[in-house]
């Protein structure tokens, strides 16, 4: 499970509007039927929240834009929130979109229980939080992903060779016409990256996906449904307290004990058995003493350390690097092992 959470800005701005954010997430919709999509996903998605269903775009714009009360220009207006199931634990669902909606609901309640806040002398509930949510079924590939970098030298090679068979065409350069379209068809093929879904094609900048790519778009006012607290993810403490105005204030959101209750949500909710290799804990083990990450790992029972270094090595981790004894978990194998498993956890391909 990769989960983010963003406060959303346009350039350097917050965003005064979530229109824009919202239409953004409309373009799945664009020319969309229901037979378009493999059963256990629905064709059209709606917006829903906790109670309602089939929420239209403007109800979204209309409600998360008049909740700003005594917010400052400065100060942003709402958070996204994208829940990114794994492959893994997206194969644990029956129905897509009913079961991601579902989770949505479930994770909301953990979202509000991991603020320190209080109104008017009670915990924040869910019913506390104004959000709009929405389930989407595909994702394109971007500039920055591994497939499309690596595919790169091949494309500008590609772009090059079609430049010259203008120009030949145009009397401007002399060459072989056939032979160029022969090298073009050659490199297409010998490209590292290929999309299975376009009859082996070579992967490009804005091309969809493979596989399941379902996953969850959150949009949070940073008000509380009274439009009267101000409840920010974003709130750099855990938990505190500060005096205002004579009264003591809690205040804080914590952020692990979110991560860690949505992973939990998932397994409690679709019975799923999280691999350590997978679990948020991995993560922070990884990020604060990747020692103990490698140690833990290797101390794994057979079938559930097989688990594990089969998810690192899809993930691109260089399996045969990593230490199997106490010595070679030296400083300097860490430190190289930790390159390629920094990126698979910030991609999330490992399910983290």
């Amino acid at each position: 499970m990769y989960i983010t959470i963003t406060a959303q800005k346009l350039g350097g701005d917050y965003s005064q509007s979530s229109a824009d954010f919202v239409e953004y997430l409309e373009k799945e919709n664009q020319g969309l039927e229901q037979e378009d999509l493999p059963a256990g996903q629905a064709g059209v998605e709606h917006f829903f929240n906790q109670y309602g269903d089939e929420i239209q775009a403007k109800e979204v714009v209309k409600e998360i834009d008049g909740n700003t009360a005594k917010l400052k220009k400065k100060e942003p207006k709402f958070y996204s929130i994208t829940v990114n199931p794994s492959k893994y634990e997206l194969g644990k669902l029956q129905n897509n979109s009913e079961d991601l909606k579902r989770y949505t609901r479930a994770i909301m309640n953990d979202y509000a229980t991991s603020f320190n806040r209080e109104i008017n002398g009670k915990p924040i509930t869910v019913d506390d939080i104004k959000y709009f949510a929405k389930i989407e079924h595909q994702r394109t590939f971007k500039g920055t992903d591994k497939q499309v970098k690596e595919n790169q030298p091949f494309a500008t090679k590609i772009l090059q060779l079609k430049t010259d068979i203008r120009k030949i065409e145009q009397g401007q350069l002399e060459g072989n016409i056939k032979k160029m379209k022969s090298e073009i068809t050659k490199l297409e093929a010998e490209a590292p990256h290929q999309s299975r879904s376009f009859g082996r094609k070579r992967i490009v900048q804005g091309m969809k996906k493979d596989g399941n790519q379902s996953h969850i778009h959150i949009i949070v006012s940073r008000k509380d449904a009274s439009n009267a607290v101000s409840l920010s993810p974003g709130s750099k403490h855990k938990a505190s307290e500060v005096e205002m105005h004579g009264k003591i204030v809690k205040r804080g959101f914590d952020r692990d004990a979110f991560f860690t209750k949505a992973e939990s949500t998932f397994d409690t909710t679709f019975g799923y058995k999280r691999n350590y290799a997978e679990s948020y804990k991995s993560k922070k083990d990884f990020v604060k003493n990747p020692k103990l990450y490698f140690t833990t790992l290797l101390g794994l029972p057979a079938s559930e350390k097989a688990i594990a270094f089969k998810m690192l090595a899809k993930s691109g981790v260089p399996i045969m690097s990593i230490p199997t004894n106490q010595v070679q978990l030296a400083l300097k194998t860490i430190r190289y092992l930790k390159r390629g498993v920094d990126i698979a956890i910030k991609s999330g391909s490992i399910g983290i």
